[in-house]
């Protein structure tokens, strides 16, 4: 039972998410913490964006809300992205469309 609630989370999750992420594709999840009893999966992304170089981002999806919350972000280093880059990013891009102005810089 607890699976299948895991599993509908962080479906709810990736519906809310992958829009927003998609214009910074490709996109790697580096961590990720479900929280059932909270409703809510708290969980960080790297990947490259066109003013800052590569950076990692933490969110907390809300799931009985349904929003998602931006919690931070720092830089990361070339060799960090380096060895990231030798497993499937969580949002393949072929073609990155970085929108100026959007949400998140």
């Amino acid at each position: 039972m607890m699976f299948i609630m895991q599993e509908e989370l962080l479906a709810k999750r990736d519906k809310k998410v992958r829009p927003h992420l998609q214009q910074y594709a490709p996109v790697w999840i580096v961590d990720e913490k479900v929280l059932i009893e909270e409703d809510a999966v708290q969980f960080t992304v790297v990947f490259q964006h066109s003013e800052y170089g590569w950076v990692s981002r933490r969110y907390r999806y809300d799931g009985f809300n349904d929003v998602l919350y931006y919690k931070g972000q720092k830089l990361v280093s070339e060799e960090q992205v380096l060895e990231l880059q030798l497993n499937d990013p969580y949002i393949n891009g072929v073609t990155v469309s970085d929108i100026p102005n959007s949400y998140g810089g």
